[in-house]
């Protein structure tokens, strides 16, 4: 290679800088996966690194720089040049170099990603954040590698054990209102874990809009911090307290978290960073495709809730018809017995009206016989006359009272048949609108399985164009390296074409 080229002195300037040992130290260390010990949990990171440990290298090249030399020429062209800058974040009287450090930063860049990205996608979805909801799932993981970093392994009778649950409890001691949050947390079932524990308080503190308050409150007692955490632990530096503050943002969020019934002790806490790595425009593509499918499920959730609506109301409906039916038995039954009544008092009325006949015509044939008879007799048949008249009087009143109760029942039944009848149409019709709402919803779960198919055809397309691209880049470089030998072997010529011209008389 000849000196003062300046090209190949840039490439060679490149490759030192690629295969430097603290490049490569550095390159090496994001990669090295993070063991989970027995309670699902990372290894300090005084023991490996944590998958957040990420150097950031910045690329100082202009695209348009990049050209190829022709076939035939024999010019040297200049070469694409590539510049990495290794960069850690500089903390005060602190080693730049310390991979606790970086892993604060990133863990703290994470944090500040994770909020921004689930304040703004609760914006834009305008309601209430549930338990499947990817940003806020999300959120919790960032959350929870925040709090288990730097933990202090505590030794017990069944191994060793890590779990940030503890200093989660110092809050009920500092502020009292938290106290409800911890015996809520204590109270509910399947939970085992203090891991568990740990993720339910983070959830209920979130639903509470008291998490900041309270991050804020253990994070200004490092005194108490120091039982369960390293001194260069987040919790323990200013990444902590700037992490505290960041999560006032999300008291403009109204989350409703229902965590009966989820496994919160077995749960792996992943970071996707993929949510956080998108190019702009898959970035707007996939919020058009995630603004489609939300606005789907929206008219999925309210179809729903509609028919459940309906269903409750033609359970009513079918309540009081049963209602209606039961007092229409029971009337029909003591009409029946009114009719037998009126009955029985129409016969006592035929029966006394023939005894008083027959009393009246014994009393006639006692008067013709005995004209002589005495006085005291025809009175006192006076008075059984008198009395069987007002008896007969009563009994043929309590006989309009009944028929008048006979016909109001009968009124009554009608009424109640003709209710009955509007309501069994009210049941048609409700039926063929829960029939029509229905078709709805398979309509809407046909779009939103579609709507999935095409998410899932555009991601394997990405995923080509990827392949494609690693494959272009791949002939680039056998390209770059074709061209540096062609420039050696020209360079070799011209000076072995000089050595002949001179060696020419």
């Amino acid at each position: 290679m000849a000196e003062g080229d300046p090209a190949a002195a840039a490439a060679a300037a490149a490759d030192l800088r690629l295969r430097s040992p603290e490049a490569s130290e550095s390159l090496d260390a994001p990669g090295k996966p993070s063991s989970p010990d027995e309670n699902g949990q990372v290894d300090s990171p005084d023991e490996t690194f944590s998958p957040t440990s990420v150097i950031y290298f910045k690329e100082a090249l202009n695209s348009s720089n990049l050209r190829f030399a022709q076939t035939g020429s024999l010019s040297p062209t200049p070469i694409r040049q590539y510049e990495f800058k290794i960069e850690t974040t500089k903390s005060r009287g602190k080693n730049p170099k310390d991979p606790i450090a970086i892993e604060r930063l990133n863990l703290m860049n994470m944090a500040k990603l994770s909020i921004k990205g689930l304040i703004e996608s609760a914006l834009n979805l305008g309601r209430t954040l549930d338990s499947d909801y990817a940003p806020l799932q999300q959120f919790f993981v960032v959350m929870e590698h925040c709090l288990k970093h730097g933990l202090k392994t505590k030794k017990t009778f069944l191994g060793q054990n890590k779990s940030f649950w503890g200093a989660l409890e110092l809050v009920e001691k500092l502020t009292p209102e938290a106290g409800e949050i911890t015996a809520s947390v204590k109270d509910l079932p399947g939970l085992k874990t203090p891991l568990g524990r740990g993720r339910a308080w983070l959830r209920l503190a979130l639903m509470q809009k008291k998490l900041s308050d309270y991050m804020k409150t253990i994070i200004n007692r490092k005194d108490l911090l120091s039982e369960f955490y390293e001194p260069n632990a987040l919790m323990m530096e200013e990444e902590g307290a700037v992490i505290a503050g960041l999560l006032v943002g999300l008291n403009v969020i109204d989350a409703n978290l229902c965590m009966k019934g989820e496994d919160l002790d077995s749960q792996v806490g992943v970071i996707d960073f993929s949510m956080y790595l998108k190019d702009g425009g898959h970035s707007s593509k996939s919020a058009e495709g995630d603004g489609q499918i939300t606005a789907i499920l929206d008219q999925k959730n309210y179809v729903e809730e509609l028919n459940r609506h309906l269903s409750a109301s033609v359970n009513n409906l079918q309540a009081k018809v049963d209602a209606l039916e039961k007092s229409n038995t029971k009337l029909t039954e003591e009409l029946a017995v009114a009719n037998n009544r009126i009955i029985t008092l129409q016969e006592d009325v035929e029966r006394v009206k023939e005894e008083s006949c027959y009393q009246l015509e014994s009393n006639r044939k006692a008067l013709r016989s005995d004209s002589a008879a005495d006085g005291q007799a025809l009175g006192e048949t006076r008075k059984q006359l008198k009395e069987e008249t007002l008896l007969r009087l009563d009994v043929e009143k309590e006989l309009e009272v009944q028929i008048g109760m006979k016909q109001e029942m009968e009124l009554s039944m009608k009424m109640l048949e003709k209710d009955i009848c509007e309501k069994q149409d009210a049941l048609v019709e409700l039926r063929q609108q829960l029939d029509d709402l229905r078709a709805i919803n398979q309509q809407l779960t046909h779009k939103s399985q579609s709507s999935e198919a095409s998410s899932k055809q555009k991601s394997d397309v990405i995923a080509r164009l990827e392949e494609k691209i690693n494959q272009m880049a791949g002939t680039v470089k056998q390209l770059e390296t074709s061209e540096k030998h062609l420039v050696k072997q020209a360079r070799n010529l011209n000076s072995a074409a000089g050595k002949l011209l001179q060696m020419q008389p």
